[in-house]
């Protein structure tokens, strides 16, 4: 089979064409969508309601997920999984489930690699290969969806906060979020999708002016140039005061709360000038910060801040009135952090 069609990579429209050209009515179109985006199916043979010949002509031109599961890994409490996935071209993705009280959170990714350059990011560490297809990034999402819904449960939550840079790869993401949204689809409200950057202003710019309903979150973790620079290389084209500026467009264009991410590194940007600096920053914002202590990496030789640091860090945040929560760590035993599976797989 040569060059199959991924019908992930198609939105309904395209499916229909599709289909039609294969000389269906297009309501087999229809039944095929429900059967991707809400019953899960795995292949062309568990649609039992459409006829076999279709079954048969849809195995032989097209393809359901061309990912390949090469490793899978479960912490020790039963409360993340994650898995790499390699696909044709030989780029491997990864993405997290993490198990809450009542919530089911995916973080996906939306690139191989990563062309940010974050230093304590593994992903950032391998640098950037290429980006993902529509369909590259919704498939972790309807495999997870199918293995939660045979125990009866579903997933609530997704973060684009896995391997990538989601704004960099802004068509394809965007896509993937109106794919997951779509009701006639996977039917995920809006308000459960947070898209993080690391401050790519142009592209915040152009998401403020869609009036989108998706969260934004900004990986920002220093609160001066003279820090950020030495942790996030973006942000030496966009520094804090181009991006902060696009932060409060946003705000303005949407009404919508901004969250700002901090991975908590000991002696680096956990201390109270830092949490100062930050507190001056975002005062009387639309806002909120999540803090994370750091989840370490091989090629960064940071760690994550004390217990004691990060109640400092947040109760000096609060004195300038600015709220934040301290992100339950997940994954830590099976180095659930973007980048890492894929890491540990390749130095084999």
């Amino acid at each position: 089979m040569s060059n199959p069609i991924n019908l992930y990579d198609l939105d309904f429209d395209e499916l229909t064409q599709t289909i039609t050209g294969l000389g269906q009515p297009k309501f087999r179109a229809r039944q095929i969508w429900e059967w991707l985006y809400q019953r899960f199916a795995a292949d062309f043979d568990q649609m039992s309601n459409i006829p076999k010949s279709l079954r048969e002509k849809l195995g032989e031109t097209a393809v359901l997920n061309t990912a390949q599961i090469i490793a899978a890994q479960d912490s020790s409490d039963g409360k993340t999984k994650k898995i790499l996935t390699r696909l044709p071209d030989g780029q491997t993705t990864e993405t997290v489930l993490m198990r809450y009280n009542q919530r089911r959170t995916l973080c996906i990714s939306a690139q191989a690699g990563c062309a940010m350059g974050c230093v304590f990011c593994a992903t950032g560490q391998m640098g950037f290969f290429r980006n993902l297809t529509v369909g590259e990034i919704i498939a972790p999402v309807l495999y997870f969806a199918h293995k939660l819904a045979a125990e009866g449960q579903h997933v609530t939550n997704i973060v684009m906060m896995g391997m990538g840079e989601p704004l960099h790869n802004y068509e394809n993401t965007l896509k993937a979020v109106d794919r997951l949204i779509d009701p006639t689809g996977f039917n995920l409200g809006a308000r459960k999708i947070t898209i993080s950057t690391v401050g790519l202003v142009p592209a915040i710019r152009r998401y403020a002016d869609e009036e989108r309903q998706t969260p934004l979150a900004i990986s920002l973790h220093a609160a001066t140039d003279a820090e950020r620079d030495k942790l996030i290389p973006v942000n030496r084209r966009w520094p804090i005061a181009e991006l902060m500026a696009a932060c409060r467009y946003y705000i303005e264009k949407t009404g919508r709360r901004i969250t700002f991410e901090w991975a908590l590194i000991a002696g680096k940007n956990d201390t109270t000038d830092q949490a100062q600096a930050l507190g001056r920053l975002v005062q009387g914002m639309l806002c909120h910060v999540n803090l994370i202590p750091l989840n370490p990496t091989k090629g960064y030789g940071g760690s994550p801040s004390s217990r004691e640091r990060v109640d400092a860090f947040q109760q000096a945040l609060k004195r300038y009135g600015v709220s934040s929560t301290v992100r339950v760590r997940r994954g830590i035993d099976i180095q659930a952090g973007c980048g890492q599976l894929r890491d540990r797989v390749a130095n084999r």
